[in-house]
């Protein structure tokens, strides 16, 4: 559908994009009211832009973002990538109600190397542009903890914010703390360890959170064999418990391949309103960070854009300089120095892979949060698939199951199950013995019950409901549908079959069934009611078996009436329990006379 859009500044606009460059850069819109409404990317400005004042556009907000267009503004700039960033950057600072909405990741975790004379490492959420060095997000608070436990027990770094200057230090200005006297602090303030030595702790710690740990490892395995040469032995073993800790850290990390060096790998899942975009970072043949990126939908993006605005974003947050992106699908837009590829087998494929189920695992996840706090949206969103996919004429939030059960013919019942806004009512199960059926008729069977369910409902004035599921195919539902016909009632509740072999879904007249996605919200609500009548009917028929045996059973005690086997079946619960029964115990409760008539008709066989 084509949306039409009238603009009442069209002459003034056009005067503006007549003289607009042929060259890479950003564009503004802005409204009546002066307010930025929309920020954009061009490779070429004076097309990019002209292409929004066509007479018609496919989407119906794309139309409206054009009619309350008043004034453009626009930035060229030296490439393609430098007004990738700068979009990138200027839509999270105006928030523009046209553009889509990047999360600005207040509640994740940094890892802060600050720039300062003996460097702290700390977690923060605020990213500060002082020279400090920054790595993450983290999504994982644990991961955090568990690097910073690492770094203070092995390198014993500072807590506190005291300027550790030259000239302070020299001078005495400070004193050791607590944390000096119990060994988590080298004691910088005093001058007890060098700034030499302290930075090289810190160029560990640098290279630990870049992803090089092997490179660290094998810079302390040199420095233990020195130690062991001079036969330091002590300084040794302080070198190798730092040694076996990052061993340790390095095998939890995720290997891959030793071949893939350093390689960002991004993927991406989205729904109606949001897309998620995930990224893997891989350094020397390992996966050293994982992060996941919301993306609220505005003007609906084209999965290519919302990918590349995403990729723009997380690598300027991380700093990233790989010079590999690997991507699901192909991009038009270049970066300098960077290449991207689309992986189709390999190694490189199951990290794609990898950060697709990352993406989707993501999106599952915020999709449960949402519905949670939101249980009506998806009662509603499950209602509207059924609708939609049935073609029924109204939300189906009362539907009503059928199901017969017989062995071999024997004691025929049937089961109704009811769903009100597609989940189990289970004080409207009702259940059926079969009158009017003699033998094993499914069919007549199921004609019989509907007929007897819907006449009730009719009489008693109480609501039909908008879907009758009749468990089997073509003939019971045909049968259900005759018995909707002689309480007039056919077409006004709309009825199914569904078939067991296939899943096939079948409607009144109609010989070739449908096959619903086995994915769908709607087969699995329709499986579950035919799965709930299958269940709530067995039990009624394995108990009908179970009385009906019992009352035979007993029933062919001459001499014994109904009464007492009432009496004994009340108290001794089974005739399991009546068969081990002595006379005296029968005696107390039905007297000696039917007591030792019972007893005898168990015990009959033991004085042959």
């Amino acid at each position: 559908m084509k949306y039409k859009t009238t603009n009442t500044n069209l002459d003034y606009l056009k005067t503006l994009i007549k003289v607009l460059p042929q060259q890479p850069g950003i564009y503004q819109y802005f409204d009546s009211s002066g307010t930025i409404i929309y920020i954009g990317k061009a490779k070429n400005l004076k097309k990019r832009v002209s292409s929004y004042f066509s007479k018609q556009h496919e989407h119906r907000k794309t139309a409206l973002l054009v009619r309350n267009i008043a004034d453009i503004k626009h930035m060229v700039v030296e490439s393609e990538q430098d007004a990738l960033l700068l979009e990138n950057n200027l839509i999270k600072k105006y928030q523009p109600r046209y553009n889509i909405r990047l999360k600005d990741d207040k509640s994740y975790p940094w890892i802060c190397i600050k720039n300062e004379s003996f460097p702290r490492v700390f977690k923060t959420r605020n990213l500060i542009r002082d020279g400090s060095k920054y790595f993450g997000p983290y999504t994982s608070f644990h991961t955090v903890q568990t690097l910073l436990d690492l770094f203070k027990s092995e390198y014993k770094l500072r807590t506190c914010n005291l300027n550790l200057s030259e000239e302070n230090v020299r001078n005495g200005k400070f004193k050791v703390c607590l944390e000096y006297h119990i060994g988590n602090c080298s004691g910088p303030c005093e001058g007890h360890v060098s700034g030499e030595v302290y930075n090289q702790g810190i160029s560990d710690i640098s290279n630990i959170l870049k992803g090089n740990v092997s490179g660290v490892i094998k810079h302390l395995e040199e420095v233990m064999a020195k130690m062991a040469a001079a036969l330091n032995f002590e300084e040794a073993i302080k070198i190798k418990e730092k040694y076996e800790s990052l061993k340790r850290y390095q095998s939890r990390s995720t290997v891959v391949s030793p071949v893939i060096t350093e390689v960002d790998v991004f993927s991406i899942d989205e729904n109606e309103k949001f897309a998620f975009i995930n990224y893997l970072k891989i350094i020397k043949g390992a996966i050293i960070q994982t992060f996941t990126l919301e993306i609220k939908k505005s003007l609906d993006e084209s999965k290519e854009e919302l990918l590349l605005a995403g990729i723009v974003d997380i690598r300027q947050k991380i700093f990233s300089n790989a010079k590999e992106i690997l991507v699901p699908v192909k991009l038009h837009n270049s970066f300098e120095n960077v290449k991207f590829t689309v992986p189709k087998i390999g190694e490189k494929k199951q990290l794609l892979d990898l950060s697709t189920r990352n993406a989707k695992y993501f999106k599952l996840e915020k999709e449960k949060q949402h519905f949670l706090k939101n249980p009506h949206e998806r009662t509603e969103r499950i209602l509207g698939t059924i609708k939609k996919d049935l073609q029924l004429p109204e939300l189906p939030v009362w539907i009503e199951c059928f199901d017969n059960s017989n062995l071999q013919g024997t004691n025929p019942v049937a089961a109704c199950v009811v769903f009100k806004n597609a989940k189990p009512l289970k004080r409207e199960y009702r259940h059926f013995n079969i009158k009017t059926v003699k033998g094993p008729n499914d069919f007549a069977s199921m004609e019989e019950v509907v007929f007897r369910r819907y006449r009730r409902q009719v009489e008693e004035g109480r609501p039909l409901p908008q879907l009758i599921v009749i468990d089997g195919g073509k003939g019971q539902l045909s049968s259900a549908v005759q018995a909707l016909e002689k309480l007039d009632l056919r077409g006004k509740i709309t009825i199914i079959g569904i078939a067991k072999r296939l899943e096939e879904i079948y409607f009144p007249g109609d010989s070739v069934p449908i096959y619903i996605n086995k994915n769908s919200e709607t087969l699995k609500v329709i499986q579950q009611l035919r799965d709930e009548a299958h269940r709530f009917g067995i039990g009624f028929h394995r108990d009908k078996r179970s009385t009906n045996f019992i009352s035979s059973e007993l029933v062919s005690i001459e001499g014994i009436g109904e009464k007492t086997l009432e009496k004994l079946l009340r108290n001794f619960k089974s005739v399991k329990l009546i068969r081990e029964k002595s006379v005296n115990d029968l005696s107390e409760l039905i007297g000696k006379a039917k007591a030792q008539i019972v007893y005898d008709y168990f015990n009959k066989d033991e004085g042959k």
